[in-house]
């Protein structure tokens, strides 16, 4: 237990009414009971070493990775990493290598095809390779940080680049974190990245830049099942641009890149013949300049859009993308993929959460209101809470577009939900004589994710037929929004169980919280 953990245990355990000679007399009872044993405490200790120890490591292996992507794209050349480790030990450790990219390869099948490892994929396989050496790991795993981190040399200059470059980077998944499920504050951080990268590493270059994502064509069939949606751009842009749609058999590079999964550049659009145009109000003699497209692809390497950039607004004819440039903006894409799942992710927790409201309401007539919240991360471990989602007595349900955003030194009254965040366990409070249960919503690591907050009103309980369901339902609810988190973690593949799982394609998240009551239906029969 952590002591948020066990302070909310001991508080939900003596309640409110409790006088305080009783929890003195508790506190003693505890103190004079509790005895750790020697073999206990070396365990505590040899626990407490092994997570200092691996998040050492890990830091040490998330500098490295910053250090060798100095172009700050988001993932390492699987056979340049490679390369590099096979002069480990002057090469005599290179059968351990080839057996563990061997293995790395089958966990993520993706790497065969693309070649690229993300940071995670990096940390594997020096994980990996580790374990193939003979020895102590630990000491092996520090040996390799240790040779890579003198054989990936920066210049200052590279290193500039790469932390400012990499700090846009984070605010791209800052406005993910901190918008609620808005798409909008993301959008506004790409271009931002992309226009302030473009005036300090690409020669003070005009660019416009737009994102279509993939749709499912509904309406005309014969031009493809596929079309791309340009769902936001840069201002100027807008008019012609936003809300545009591509069809396969209209002119553009797009669906080339979508299909090799790689960036295009048109280093001279005017010489091409085979760019599609949006402004049409541009003189056919003005359209000169470079285009760049890049797919963005999911964390299976699935292509679901493309990122666009051109510099037809810049009036110097000669301006292409450098190499370096368009690695970069590989990153960005990177970032808004990871931001874009994150809001995709959130979306699915909110609709697991309106299909488990929908059940409970029915059955439990005694709770007066449920109040959804989001954490929504902070600085120093300052975060918020974001009002999403209000039930009220009679099953209406208010869906916050702008959610209301609670900081706790302005909400004294709801310090229970703060309390319940913090130690991630179920809180019991009366606020004027209504009575509150606050249960947390956890992710992979039971951290807290979101937070039901159910009034029961001046009821001390709920009837136990009540409270039955409301178990069954919290229970379901959890283990639905520990799925979506894991779909939205593994490169692999989902299990679908039930059929309509296949016909939502993953849209309708709801589905998850009927398909875990069945299961559990069938346990029970």
């Amino acid at each position: 237990l952590t002591l948020p953990q066990f302070v909310q245990l001991m508080d939900n355990f003596v309640g409110e009414d409790i006088s305080l000679p009783t929890v003195k007399r508790l506190t003693a009872f505890i103190k004079e009971g509790y005895k750790q044993t020697e073999e206990e405490k070396m365990q505590q200790l040899e626990k407490v070493h092994r997570v200092s120890h691996m998040a050492q490591q890990k830091l040490l292996l998330e500098a490295l990775f910053e250090k060798w992507d100095s172009n700050a794209c988001g993932f390492l050349d699987l056979e340049e990493v490679v390369a590099v480790l096979s002069r480990f030990k002057k090469g005599m450790e290179k059968e351990d290598l080839m057996k563990a990219k061997e293995h790395l390869c089958s966990r993520y099948p993706q790497l065969s095809r693309v070649g690229k490892l993300p940071p995670k994929a990096f940390q594997t396989f020096l994980e990996l390779i580790a374990s193939e050496f003979t020895g102590n790991e630990d000491e092996a795993m520090d040996n390799l940080v240790r040779f890579l981190t003198t054989n990936t040399e920066q210049s200052g200059t590279e290193c500039l680049q790469s932390s400012t470059r990499r700090k846009w980077l984070q605010d791209i998944q800052q406005a993910a974190e901190t918008s609620g499920t808005r798409m909008e504050p993301v959008y506004k951080a790409v271009f931002k990245a992309l226009s302030q990268d473009a005036e300090a590493h690409g020669g003070n270059k005009k660019i416009s830049a737009y994102i279509a994502l993939l749709e499912e064509n509904q309406l005309s069939s014969e031009q493809g099942q596929i079309l791309l949606r340009y769902v936001a751009c840069t201002a100027d842009d807008a008019p012609y641009v936003l809300n545009q749609v591509l069809h396969r058999d209209m002119k553009g590079v797009s669906f080339a890149a979508i299909d090799e999964g790689k960036p295009i550049h048109v280093p001279r659009v005017q010489l091409h013949g085979n760019i599609h145009f949006w402004n049409y109000d541009r003189p056919v003699e003005e359209r000169k300049g470079s285009l760049l497209v890049l797919p963005l692809h999911d964390a299976r390497w699935r292509a679901f859009g493309i990122l666009g950039l051109d510099t037809l607004r810049d009036l110097c004819e000669k301006t292409i993308f450098l190499t370096h440039e368009i690695t970069f903006y590989q990153g960005v894409c990177h970032a808004f993929s990871k931001a874009y799942h994150h809001i995709c992710m959130l979306e699915n927790v909110l609709q697991v959460a309106v299909t488990a409201l929908d059940w409970l309401y029915p059955r439990t007539p005694s709770i007066h209101t449920v109040t959804t919240y989001l954490v929504e991360p902070g600085k120093d471990k300052n975060y918020a809470l974001c009002k999403v989602i209000t039930t009220d007595n009679t099953g209406q349900k208010e869906i916050h577009s702008s959610p209301v955003v609670l900081l706790r030194e302005e909400n004294l009254l709801r310090d229970y939900l703060f309390r319940c965040t913090d130690s991630s366990e179920v809180a019991l409070i009366s606020v004027h004589g209504e009575h509150h249960i606050a249960v947390p919503l956890h992710d992979l690591s039971r951290q807290t994710l979101g937070i039901f907050d159910i009034s029961i009103g001046h009821h001390k309980k709920l009837p136990p037929q009540e409270q039955k369901d409301l178990k069954k339902m919290l229970k379901m609810a959890q283990a639905a929004c520990s799925e979506i988190l894991r779909r939205s973690l593994e490169e692999t593949e989902p299990t679908h169980v039930l059929e309509a799982e296949h016909v939502a394609n993953g849209r309708h998240a709801g589905i998850l919280f009927h398909r875990f009551m069945l299961q559990d239906l069938r346990e029970c029969v």
